[in-house]
């Protein structure tokens, strides 16, 4: 089933632009570096469910407009709207995006310039993969400010090695691209002339792959990592009994055998 485009206006918070499979969503505040404020949030979970449910769509990039990617949630409107029902609603709401990002079917890759902190470099861990430019500048920072990343803290302790994660969410410090790309954090690391042209390299070599071999392959790979290691083994091999059975590994195998490229049908 395929959705209507998702239509920002110019001055939205979120911008989307499609082209060859490839979705991208702008974070669109870029006076606020873009900021993640209440707003931002709902245009990201009105985008992401209806991504999720179109079939043109093979690969997702998040963006950031401007001089950065993200430094996270906006204060001045947490501050000015410090009650419990709206500091409770903001965070659920973080979070939901953060969980949708890792339901969709399609791999996302975060495209991250500047800086990346607190929430900002929550949406970077929770992205499948992610390409940084050279100069870009990860933290977890709320710690400076009395507020404990405790929701970016989630993915990231899931991307990197423990004291380093701890590290990061302790002391608010600042890693550079290279560092974050030897921890784990991001995938790749290109010159800013060049991050563009690498998040399109990323995107195609996954293009390329059998759509529906990569929804299952996303959804059984973030599954078994919540697995005891016999229940993971017994997972796997019923996926991929499934898989082999499947019309793609069909083709794939035959095409193997036969010498020549697989047609996929998606």
């Amino acid at each position: 089933m395929n959705s209507p485009p998702f239509e920002s206006a110019a001055e939205g918070t979120l911008l989307r632009a499609d082209a060859g499979g490839v979705a991208t969503l702008t974070l669109n505040r870029p006076a606020q570096y873009n900021a993640i404020n209440r707003a931002m949030l709902g245009e990201l979970q009105i985008a992401l469910d209806a991504i999720g449910q179109d079939d043109s769509v093979r690969i997702v990039v998040l963006a950031g407009a401007g001089r950065a990617f993200s430094p996270g949630h906006d204060l001045k409107e947490m501050l000015a709207n410090s009650t419990e029902e709206f500091i409770g609603d903001l965070f659920r709401s973080c979070c939901e995006v953060m969980l949708t990002l890792r339901r969709l079917p399609q791999p996302v890759i975060a495209r991250v310039h500047g800086i990346a902190t607190a929430a900002g470099c929550q949406l970077v861990a929770a992205s499948d993969m992610a390409v940084a430019a050279a100069d870009a500048r990860f933290a977890t920072s709320g710690i400076d400010f009395g507020l404990f990343c405790a929701t970016p803290g989630v993915p990231v302790s899931r991307n990197i090695a423990v004291k380093r994660a701890f590290e990061m969410v302790m002391t608010g410090e600042f890693i550079d691209a290279p560092t974050a790309l030897a921890w784990g954090l991001v995938n790749r690391v290109a010159p800013p002339d060049k991050l563009d042209a690498e998040v399109a390299a990323l995107a195609q070599v996954l293009i390329g792959k059998p759509r529906r071999v990569l929804a299952d392959g996303k959804k059984f790979f973030y599954r078994q990592l919540e697995q005891n290691l016999v229940e993971a083994y017994a997972h796997a091999s019923e996926v991929i009994t499934r898989n082999m059975l499947g019309q793609d590994a069909q083709e794939g195998v035959s095409a193997f055998v036969g010498k020549r490229k697989p047609r996929w049908d998606d």
